[in-house]
């Protein structure tokens, strides 16, 4: 997670908004949990928030200093998983840990290594079919993947990855019976909205590329 100092009070340039300074800018996106290889053959998870998908590519943004990226560099393959809302406390559980040791300087004080990240945030790994990490078994989506690029990004203190999804394995209840499609009316993902967890809400409307009927908005007559 990113730190910033914040300005000490909010600055007013109009009457409708006010120029601030926010220490993050998580304003509302999913929760995944990475699995990827250590060094040792192990497996290190790690929750973030920071990931948005262009077709069969996710974009994923991680702390040069964590296990993830000293993975991610020589050891590719990975699988991101999508936890459903009521895991929270298992996302929870994992936030103060690292698979580093030596802890970084840079999370010393705030974190404690944990070999075995599995078992401290109470996660069943499975073995994937197409990569060497495992999936988490718990979380309904699950998307088995390879790091295509790897590179830093414009401060140097994150590492950008574009993952080519290989597999995607989906819960059958979150499934469109029939068909291929996730269904938006029973899949809810854990969002992570200014370092507070939430679900979706109910649905507004459905865009016009759509291909699942979701459920009509309701609202008065």
């Amino acid at each position: 997670m990113n730190t910033a100092t914040p300005s000490p009070l909010p600055r007013a340039t109009s009457a409708d908004h006010l120029t601030i300074t926010p220490s993050i800018l998580y304003f509302g996106t999913p929760v995944v949990l990475l699995s990827t290889e250590n060094e040792d053959g192990s497996f290190n998870l790690a929750p973030m928030s920071s990931a948005w998908a262009l077709g069969r590519v996710v974009v994923l943004g991680v702390g040069v200093e964590g296990q993830t990226a000293h993975n991610l560099r020589s050891r590719p393959e990975l699988v991101i998983n999508l936890p459903a809302p009521a895991q929270w406390p298992a996302v929870e559980r994992l936030a103060p840990l690292t698979g580093r040791t030596p802890v970084p300087a840079a999370k010393r004080g705030a974190f404690r290594f944990e070999p075995d990240k599995f078992a401290a945030a109470g996660l069943r790994p499975e073995p994937s079919e197409s990569v060497r990490p495992p999936r988490v078994a718990e979380c309904p989506l699950q998307l088995e993947a390879r790091a295509a690029r790897v590179h830093t990004d414009a401060t140097g203190a994150f590492l950008l990855v574009e993952a080519h999804v290989l597999e995607v394995h989906a819960d059958p209840r979150i499934v469109v019976p029939g068909t291929q499609h996730v269904d938006p009316v029973a899949w809810s993902p854990l969002v992570y909205n200014f370092r507070h967890y939430y679900g979706l809400g109910p649905e507004l409307g459905h865009s016009f590329r759509s291909q699942t009927a979701g459920t009509p908005p309701t609202g008065p007559s």
